[in-house]
């Protein structure tokens, strides 16, 4: 690969949120798979590859739906928002795929919880600039019921792991515009 090839990825990514999906076509299994693949190469200390993935598509769409919703709604008490119940029960709908982000622990190795964090955070980069590099949209959410002990068992986390949000994927009808960043030199420093 060269480095102009890279450079050009890791700047055209951005952020395509469902609503700019075109839902009438959907991913193929097989790409999904490679995007997966692509996320388990990420550093990790200790080789403990602490990312658990959880894809949702076709019917799984609506069983994550129906889950988010009701969790949300049973847990909410004076704070339910009917628009936010409604946005948990038809935005999974609008995707192609979802991958829940999972973050096992292991104990065979005393690796501090931040750094499987990091590690699965450079998966989910991974995730990104391989949805850039198919031509797809993709977004990494961590609101809904992201951060709620209550939500692990039903993606497979035990206690001491963590739900770390949801990646969307979906075919783009509407393309995100251009980004922009602070000038490079206000967020680096040389040392010589």
């Amino acid at each position: 690969m060269s480095p102009d090839l890279f450079n050009e990825l890791a700047r055209r990514r951005r952020s395509v949120f469902p609503d700019q999906f075109d839902t009438s076509r959907k991913v193929d299994d097989a790409i999904i798979t490679e995007i997966l693949t692509n996320a388990t190469w990420a550093p990790n200390h200790g080789r403990t590859e602490p990312w658990q993935f959880t894809v949702f598509s076709g019917n799984g769409l609506q069983q994550l739906a129906d889950f988010q919703s009701e969790l949300y709604k049973n847990e909410a008490g004076d704070n339910f928002k009917e628009i936010t119940y409604n946005k948990l029960k038809q935005q999974p709908l609008r995707a192609s795929h979802i991958i829940a982000i999972g973050m096992k622990r292991t104990t065979s190795k005393p690796i501090p919880e931040i750094e499987d964090i990091e590690a699965v955070a450079c998966a989910v980069q991974n995730i990104y600039l391989s949805v850039t590099a198919y031509g797809l949209g993709g977004y990494w959410t961590t609101g809904g019921i992201t951060y709620k002990a209550s939500a692990k068992s039903f993606f497979g986390l035990d206690e001491q792991d963590k739900l770390l949000g949801f990646f969307y994927i979906g075919q783009v009808a509407i393309p995100s515009t251009s980004a922009t960043r602070l000038p490079m030199e206000e967020k680096v420093k040389w040392v010589k």
